[in-house]
C-alpha cells in the first residue's frame, strides 16, 4: 500500500513547480501591473529556465492562490525541499512550494560546510562489511562530484588533514583513505597523500609538535551552505516553481478517493507569516520535507502516527581565521567521548565542530556553553601549546538539528536508519526524512520517483545530474577582475561577490554605491573587516529576504561569522531594507530587536555576554592587581574610583588623539557591567582577570587603556578597532 524506499537523505516539505495560472480574468488592470506572474504551461521537461529572474514574491503568492491544482506541493525549504522542487519541475510537473521561515533557516543552514561522501562511513562499511554502507558512501561521492560542478562558484575541493601521533595508525589510515579515493573512482578530487612531520608542520604550523609522527592529507568538497540552499530555490523558481517562503502549513486537505472511496491528501492550507493572510493550495501530491519537524506534518495527516523523527544537535564555533591555515582543513577522528571534530578554514575564519547530543526539537536552538567548552578543549588537544586557544576567541556559535530518522516500515523500530527514507502514508502523504546535505539531490529524485509512481503522475527521468544552479554557469574562477575592472570594486570585495553570487555578481556590482574615495570607486561596506557592501542589502530583497535576520544570517553570513560585527552593521541593514520594503519606525524597531534577539541566543551571543558579568570573579595575583589599580588611575585622576567618557576624551587629547564620543560611549559600554554609565574599578579588574583566562578577547577599553599607560609620554596614535571581535 505505501512505497518505501530506504536511501540517505534530508527532510524537505516544498513545492516548486510549472505554475498554470488560471482565472487571472477576475483580477484587475491595476493587479496586473503591480506583479507579473509566473505563467508556465506544464508541458513536457524543461530544458531552460522560463523566467530571466526569479519572479517576485508577490508574483509567487499569487500564483499560489490562483493556480487550480498542481502536480507537487512540497513543504520545506530546506536543502531537500528545495532539492524537491527543482527535481519536480525540470520534469515537467506544476510544482510548489512553501515554507515556514526562510529558506535554509533550519538545518541547512547551520551544518559543518562540507560536501563529503563520509569517511567514516566507509570505515564502518569495512569493519561491519556493510554493502548498504559502502553504497551510501559510492553515491554521496557521486553526489559530491555532482554539487562541486553545478556550483562552482559555491563550492571548491579543500583538503584535509589527519594528523597522526602513533606509527601503528599510519598504515591503519592510509589504507582507509585510499579506499575512500578507490570508491570516488573517477569522481576523486585529487589523490591523498602522506606526509611526513616535517612537511606536516610546514602545511599546518600551529598543529600540535609533540608525538607528532606525519600526516595523511584527503580532499572533500567545501560549500557555502545557505546560499547554495538558496541558489537551488532560486534555480526551482527561474524553471518555473513557485516558491515561497514565511508561508505556514496551517492544516492539510484531503478529499475522497471516487474509486477506492478512501480519505486523500490533496493540498494544504498556506498563511502568510507576514500578512496573516490564508488560502488553499491544492495538489494531486503533497510532499512532507521538514527535515526536524517531519512527525508535526505527518501528525496532520494521522494523529495517531508514531514518531520517527529522533533530532540531535549538533553545535559549532567560528574562531579567527589564524587558528587554521587558509587551504587547509583537520580532521580529529576519535575525540575524547568517541565522535568526531572537523577544524576548518571557511569564509576567512575558522569552523569547528560538531557535537553529537540528543536535543528537543525547536525552531530556535541554542548552542550550549558545555558543547562550546567541548570543542574548544578538543582543538586544544591538537594545536600547539604555543597557540592559546581562548574562549573568547570564539566569534560566534550555533547549534543545528540533526534530523534523524527510523524507518516506519522495518521490524526494528527503534534503530536509527544509515540512509534516508522515503516514507508514503495511507492516505498518499510522502515524506522524505533523514539522509545529509551531500545527497539532497539523489534525495529528491527518489521522493519525486515515489510521487510519479504513488500518485501516477506523467513525467520523464530526473533531468537534475549536471543542472547547473543559479549563478554557475557563466562564472569562472577570473570573473572578479572584471569586476574590478569594469565596476571599481576592491579586489576582496569583487572576489567575495564572484564567489557568492556567480555570473550573477555584476547584477549587485550595478547596485554598488560611489564611496566618495579615489579608490574603491563602488562598493560601500556593511561593515569594515568583511567584504560584504550596502548593494547586497537590496539584491537580496530580490532573492526572497524578508526579515534582518535573513539579511545578516542567509543572504550575508555575517551572523555565522561575527555576531558582533552582524550587530554593527544591523542599524544600516534595517535602514536600507526599510527604504526599499517601506517600512514604518516601529517595525524598523522591531526588526532591529528580533535580529539582535536572534544573535542574542542562537548565534552565541549569549554565551559571550556570560563570560564577563558583575559576578566575575576577580582571579589575578597581587602583582597584577596593583599594576591595573596604577593604569586605572591614569585615567581616574581625581580617584573617583570610576572612569568615565570625560575621563577618556582628557587622556587621549593630552597624547593628541581624537575620538567621536559615540564610539567611545561604545568602548566604555562593553565594560559598564551594571549599566550605569561609567566603569568601575571593580569591573576594569573583572574584565582583565577574564582576558587573563582567556575568557575575553579583543576588548577596545583594555586595549586602549594598556596603550595610553605606554605612550603618554611619546604622543603616538592608539589603535581601538575591535581586534577579532572575540565572544
Amino acid at each position: 500500500m505505501a512505497f518505501q524506499k530506504a536511501v540517505k537523505g534530508t527532510i524537505l516539505i516544498g513545492g516548486g513547480a510549472l505554475a498554470t495560472v488560471l482565472g487571472l480574468s477576475q483580477f484587475t488592470h491595476y493587479r496586473r501591473k503591480q506583479v507579473n506572474l509566473a505563467y508556465v504551461e506544464a508541458a513536457g521537461c524543461i530544458t531552460e529556465p522560463v523566467n530571466r529572474e526569479p519572479p517576485s514574491r508577490e508574483a509567487q503568492l499569487l500564483t499560489l492562490e490562483n493556480t487550480s491544482e498542481f502536480d507537487i506541493l512540497v513543504i520545506g525549504g530546506g536543502a531537500t525541499g528545495c532539492g524537491c522542487a527543482l527535481d519536480a519541475v525540470t520534469r515537467g510537473l506544476k510544482t510548489a512550494l512553501v515554507e515556514r521561515d526562510d529558506f535554509s533557516s533550519g538545518t541547512s543552514s547551520r551544518s559543518t560546510k562540507l560536501i563529503h561522501g563520509g569517511v567514516r562511513y566507509l570505515q564502518k562499511a569495512i569493519m561491519k562489511l556493510d554493502i548498504e554502507q559502502y553504497r551510501m558512501v559510492k553515491e554521496a561521492l557521486h553526489e559530491r562530484a555532482n554539487l562541486l560542478e553545478i556550483a562552482p562558484h559555491l563550492s571548491s575541493p579543500l583538503p584535509i588533514m589527519l594528523p597522526i601521533y602513533k606509527w601503528w595508525q599510519l598504515p591503519y589510515y592510509w589504507v582507509g583513505i585510499k579506499l575512500y579515493d578507490l570508491v570516488a573512482g573517477s569522481n576523486c578530487l585529487k589523490s591523498s597523500y602522506v606526509l611526513s612531520k616535517s612537511r606536516a608542520l610546514e602545511h599546518f604550523p600551529m598543529l600540535q609538535k609533540d608525538k607528532l609522527v606525519g600526516a595523511i592529507v584527503y580532499y572533500d568538497g567545501q560549500h557555502n551552505d545557505a546560499r547554495m540552499n538558496l541558489a537551488i530555490a532560486l534555480t526551482a523558481a527561474r524553471y518555473g516553481a513557485a516558491t515561497a517562503n514565511y508561508m505556514e502549513v496551517v492544516s492539510l486537505l484531503k478529499k475522497t478517493d471516487p474509486q477506492t472511496g478512501k480519505e486523500c491528501v490533496s493540498g494544504a492550507r498556506c498563511k502568510d507569516v507576514l500578512t496573516g493572510q490564508e488560502f488553499d493550495v491544492r495538489a494531486k501530491c503533497v510532499i512532507n520535507a521538514t527535515g526536524p519537524f517531519t512527525d508535526s506534518v505527518r501528525k496532520m495527516d494521522d494523529k495517531n502516527t508514531a514518531d520517527i523523527c529522533q533530532p540531535s544537535a549538533g553545535v559549532h564555533i567560528v574562531m579567527p581565521g589564524y587558528y587554521s591555515p587558509e587551504s587547509m582543513g583537520l580532521l580529529d577522528p576519535a575525540t575524547s567521548d568517541g565522535r568526531v571534530i572537523f577544524f576548518l578554514p571557511w569564509e576567512k575564519m575558522t569552523i569547528a565542530g560538531t557535537t553529537d547530543t540528543p536535543t528537543d526539537i525547536t525552531h530556535h536552538p541554542i548552542p550550549s556553553e558545555e558543547d562550546i567548552n567541548f570543542i574548544l578543549n578538543e582543538v586544544r588537544n591538537y594545536l600547539s601549546c604555543d597557540v592559546e586557544v581562548r574562549r573568547g576567541d570564539v566569534l560566534a556559535a550555533w547549534s543545528g538539528i540533526r534530523p534523524l530518522v527510523t524507518d516506519p516500515k522495518s521490524a526494528d523500530t527503534q534503530s536509527i536508519s544509515r540512509n534516508h527514507v522515503v516514507d508514503v502514508s495511507d492516505s498518499g502523504l510522502i515524506t522524505i526524512a533523514g539522509g545529509k546535505w551531500t545527497t539532497y539531490r539523489s534525495m529528491a529524485e527518489d521522493t519525486i520517483d515515489a510521487a510519479i509512481k504513488v500518485h501516477n503522475l506523467k513525467a520523464g527521468p530526473s533531468r537534475t545530474v549536471g543542472l547547473f544552479l543559479q549563478g554557475g554557469k557563466d562564472w569562472s574562477p577570473t570573473l572578479y577582475i572584471r569586476l574590478v575592472q569594469d565596476y571599481g570594486l576592491e579586489s576582496e570585495v569583487a572576489q567575495h561577490l564572484a564567489a557568492t553570487y556567480g555570473d550573477k555578481a555584476f547584477e549587485v556590482a550595478k547596485m554598488a554605491s560611489v564611496t566618495g574615495k579615489r579608490w574603491p570607486i563602488v562598493g560601500v561596506r556593511l561593515v569594515s573587516e568583511f567584504p560584504y557592501i550596502e548593494a547586497e542589502v537590496k539584491y537580496g530583497i530580490k532573492e526572497y529576504a524578508c526579515t534582518a535576520v535573513d539579511m545578516i544570517s542567509r543572504r550575508t553570513r555575517l551572523a555565522f561569522l561575527n555576531v558582533q560585527a552582524a550587530e554593527e552593521a544591523l542599524p544600516r541593514i534595517v535602514e536600507l531594507m526599510g527604504r526599499e520594503l517601506n517600512w514604518d519606525d516601529y517595525k524598523k524597531e522591531e526588526e532591529l530587536e528580533t535580529a539582535k534577539k536572534f544573535l542574542y541566543y542562537e548565534m552565541g551571543y549569549k554565551s559571550r555576554s556570560e563570560q564577563l558579568t558583575d559576578r566575575s570573579e576577580i582571579s589575578l595575583l597581587p602583582s597584577d592587581i596593583d599594576r591595573y589599580k596604577k593604569r586605572f588611575h591614569k585615567f581616574d585622576a581625581d580617584q573617583k574610583g570610576f572612569i568615565t567618557i570625560v575621563d577618556v576624551q582628557r587622556v587621549l587629547e593630552s597624547i593628541n588623539v581624537q575620538m567621536d564620543e559615540n564610539t567611545l560611549h561604545e568602548i566604555l559600554n562593553e565594560v559598564d557591567l551594571n549599566k550605569n554609565g561609567q566603569v568601575e574599578l571593580n569591573e576594569f579588574l573583572q574584565l582583565m582577570s577574564a582576558i587573563q583566562k582567556g575568557r575575553v578577547s579583543g576588548s577596545r577599553l583594555a586595549i586602549l587603556m594598556k596603550t595610553a599607560e605606554e605612550n603618554l609620554d611619546r604622543r603616538v596614535v592608539i589603535p581601538v578597532d575591535r581586534s577579532c571581535g572575540g565572544l
